[in-house]
């Protein structure tokens, strides 16, 4: 191996955090939770997403937001990616013929694709890359405020032409999700210095949270047959249209920085918040949108997409970071 390679390698470690999404959709295989244990744990995990999403809004800075908002041209093409171009190739993908995209993964692509940017690795790649983080800290942070409003609502629209929500869950959804983000928002004042002094410790609330979304999901889906649905065939053409869907809005979103005149820094903005989806977000909204049957199967590419975002953008992100000192410099 030559040591270019090596070292690309070498920067691409193994996320434990996945690990142990994975090792709890095992569980749920082979031990899935049935009949009370079941219903028990589908209402603790709806008060948790409460916790989460109102621990969200307290977190978001409303003030980071409003002074991003003056670079409106970066964020209009960003949010263009990340609410536009991705739920239309998503949605895309889903009328392709059952050999390349299985049906049964439709619900999942069309969540993938309405989901918001991911905020701490989205910020992290831009300041690797020597891109412009206080714009990536304001877009990634107005995607996610946004994405409180708009993925549950092109979630629902683009699942029920596909059968896979009713129209009125849309509803049930913004009272699960919407309303903690906002009391969430609205408590900051009192509590966000709390929040930010204690992140480390409520992160784990978080992820602890998603974990038990996964089990009882997968448990559902488990219980409903889905491994008889799908087999091994099946998620590798899904690892082969999560890499292809990637390298599309990668190279879109270069070509929009470029086309639209952006320089260096900000279009490292552009392509890095531009081009993920927030595993945080979606699986809470994948919980509350579906039943545990299909939001077990629907979370399977975000997770798949989740790890090769990050493997791919890590080399990016160093691809950038060895450009010359004089190239595109944050203003």
């Amino acid at each position: 191996m030559t040591a270019q390679p090596a070292r690309l390698l070498g920067g691409l470690k193994i996320d434990w955090y996945l690990v142990l999404i994975i090792t709890m959709g095992v569980a749920a295989t082979l031990a899935p939770a049935r009949g009370e244990t079941a219903v028990w744990l589908g209402w603790v995990s709806k008060v948790a997403i409460g916790v989460v999403f109102f621990l969200h809004g307290a977190r978001l800075s409303r003030e980071a937001v409003l002074r991003g908002l003056t670079h409106w041209r970066l964020h209009l093409v960003i949010l263009g990616a990340t609410f536009v171009l991705f739920p239309a190739l998503c949605l895309g993908l889903t009328l392709l013929p059952a050999w390349i995209t299985p049906p049964e993964l439709a619900s999942g692509l069309i969540l993938l694709g309405c989901l918001p940017s991911t905020i701490q690795s989205s910020i992290a790649f831009v300041g690797v890359a020597r891109g412009n983080v206080p714009a990536a800290v304001a877009a990634a942070s107005a995607s996610n405020m946004l994405g409180v409003f708009l993925t549950p609502l092109l979630a629902s629209l683009l699942m029920h032409s596909k059968g896979a929500v009713s129209a009125g869950s849309f509803w049930s959804i913004v009272l699960q999700l919407l309303a903690p983000f906002v009391a969430g928002q609205l408590a900051r004042p009192w509590i966000g210095g709390f929040v930010a002094a204690h992140n480390k410790t409520l992160s784990k609330l978080d992820r602890g949270t998603i974990l038990l979304i996964v089990y009882v999901a997968f448990s559902g889906a488990v219980v409903g047959g889905v491994w008889s649905r799908l087999d091994a065939l099946d998620l590798v053409r899904l690892l082969v249209i999560c890499g292809v869907l990637l390298g599309v809005v990668l190279a879109a979103t270069a070509f929009a920085a470029r086309l639209f005149g952006f320089d260096k820094a900000d279009e490292i903005a552009i392509v890095f918040c531009g081009s993920k989806k927030s595993l945080a977000s979606g699986a809470p909204i994948a919980a509350a949108l579906l039943t545990p049957a299909v939001a077990g199967i629907a979370m399977i590419p975000l997770m798949i997409f989740h790890q090769i975002q990050l493997m791919a953008c890590a080399v990016i992100a160093q691809r950038y970071a060895n450009r010359p000192d004089t190239e595109g410099q944050v203003r």
